[in-house]
């Protein structure tokens, strides 16, 4: 594992976070990692909780909240805090949530709405930030028929 984790900046800009997210984290689990998504808020959380039940009709992803029994064990984890209980090798930031305590991942994965202005502003901040503090950068934006393609 490097030094500092990479970066990865997902524009979100023809799909909900509720869309995207989970086929993100299918991904990860693929490749045998424990997934931990920090939301902005209590709010958001439950409504990640509900997508990740419920985004396709023949499948669901395991996980659970920080606050429940178990928790350490579960692949994929929900959270507003900065802890990190499962040992998750990447981290989702969603919902504008908490940009601090990045190290100890593989992977940063940064998800912002590119139609929030304040949103795209702090991705910016962000990706300034990130960039002075050495993390390798990836940023990702979707094209018309909703792939994603490498930016920079």
């Amino acid at each position: 594992m490097s030094e500092q984790p990479e970066i990865f900046f997902y524009h979100l800009e023809r799909q909900a976070l509720e869309q995207a997210l989970p086929l993100l984290v299918e991904k990860s689990l693929e490749r045998g990692w424990k997934a931990l998504i920090r939301c902005g808020s209590g709010e958001r959380m439950d409504a990640l909780d509900t997508a990740l039940w419920t985004y396709r009709e023949d499948s669901f992803l395991p996980h659970g909240r920080d606050s429940e029994a178990g928790a350490a064990e579960e692949p994929v984890l929900l959270t507003t805090e900065t802890a990190n209980p499962n040992g998750s090798q990447v981290l989702f930031v969603v919902d504008r949530a908490a940009t601090d305590a990045l190290s100890g991942y593989e992977r940063i994965v940064y998800m912002f709405d590119g139609r929030d202005d304040e949103a795209l502003s702090e991705a910016r901040g962000f990706w300034k930030e990130a960039k002075e503090a050495g993390h390798p950068l990836t940023y990702w934006q979707q094209d018309g028929g909703g792939r994603w393609q490498k930016k920079a």
